[in-house]
């Protein structure tokens, strides 16, 4: 389904009006802020990426990452990727990330990081389960309450991704080797009728962000991780498992 797709990095003032462009026909311009193309340029320009998936000549996804800096090492945070409709569900966002991975890894960047929603499974699956993330911080409305449909009108909960990118968990996903049906210490648990919530009891669905919020933040305070999601009795589940040593106390790395 993606053979006729190709994967650059965008690098020219035309490129970058393209991204800005895509993006207003993916989300609309009264759905979030559109970034400028001045965000593409200084992110080409200061060690982040600007990459572009293209049928042809035609853009139909990007992936726009900034450079970040934490306790001595340099990574990416990868803040927006976006497919056009009629190319969704065809493997160009999974092409864009094994890109961005490959890009990263020869500069010697072995971490790239990027928040998401969690009450989206379909993004949660995607980002455990077929790239091998974990996610161990749960940041209580990020970008604050917006006018966005996206968001509902409820708090900008995220959680974040974090991709380590030659670690062997990553490395057997992308080989589509990880094995989800283990046994978990932990889940949190959404409800079969989580769909039909967000389009009709926003007030059911403000209480189950606020109930998740209270579950992820006890657990990763504890040193659990969110490694995986899979379908479950109650409709689905986030897995969680310890990453601490009992012994020393330490995390362990992945």
């Amino acid at each position: 389904m993606t053979a006729a797709i190709s994967v650059r990095k965008c690098d020219s003032l035309d490129d970058f009006n393209a991204c800005v462009e895509l993006q207003r026909k993916i989300w609309g311009e009264s759905d979030l802020e559109v970034e400028p193309s001045t965000l593409f340029v200084v992110a080409s320009h200061t060690g982040g990426q600007v990459l572009g998936a293209f049928d042809g000549e035609k853009l139909v996804g990007y992936t726009l990452a900034l450079a970040g800096f934490r306790d001595g090492t340099p990574y990416l945070h990868s803040h927006m990727t976006g497919v056009l409709g009629n190319y969704r569900d065809r493997g160009v966002g999974r092409l864009l990330k094994l890109f961005q991975r490959e890009e990263a890894l020869s500069r010697g960047i072995r971490s790239i990081e990027w928040t998401f929603d969690p009450l989206e499974m379909r993004n949660a699956h995607f980002n455990l389960n077929r790239l091998g993330a974990i996610c161990r911080r749960y940041q209580p409305n990020l970008y604050g309450v917006t006018t966005s449909p996206l968001h509902r009108g409820l708090p900008t909960d995220r959680l974040v991704a974090e991709w380590h990118l030659d670690s062997s968990r990553v490395i057997a996903a992308i080989a589509d080797k990880l094995d989800s049906s283990v046994a978990v210490p932990v889940t949190v648990e959404l409800p079969a009728e989580l769909e039909q919530c967000k389009k009709e009891d926003p007030a059911k669905l403000k209480a189950l962000q606020a109930r998740i919020r209270e579950e992820f933040m006890s657990w990763f305070a504890r040193g659990y991780d969110a490694v995986g999601v899979r379908s479950s009795a109650q409709g689905s589940a986030y897995l969680l498992q310890s990453v601490i040593d009992s012994d020393q106390r330490v995390r362990k790395a992945y």
